[in-house]
């Protein structure tokens, strides 16, 4: 299963569950397409963070299939 902490991985048009800032302390999961990568590193500790369509900002938890 491809890695949500390692930019590569990602790309635009892809469906991730993504945890919001305001998540964070209970870890509740938000589905939605990339529209733009934000984190400028090949690998980040608590997941690439990305935008979203729908504009929501969060960190990727979890590549879907």
């Amino acid at each position: 299963m491809p890695d949500g902490h390692i930019r590569q991985n990602i790309r635009s048009g892809i469906i991730v569950s993504i945890v919001l800032k305001q998540d964070q302390r209970t870890g509740k999961l938000t589905r939605g397409i990339v529209k733009d990568i934000l984190t400028n590193s090949s690998f980040h500790p608590h997941g690439i963070k990305v935008r979203l369509v729908d504009g929501q900002v969060g960190r990727v938890q979890k590549i879907e299939e």
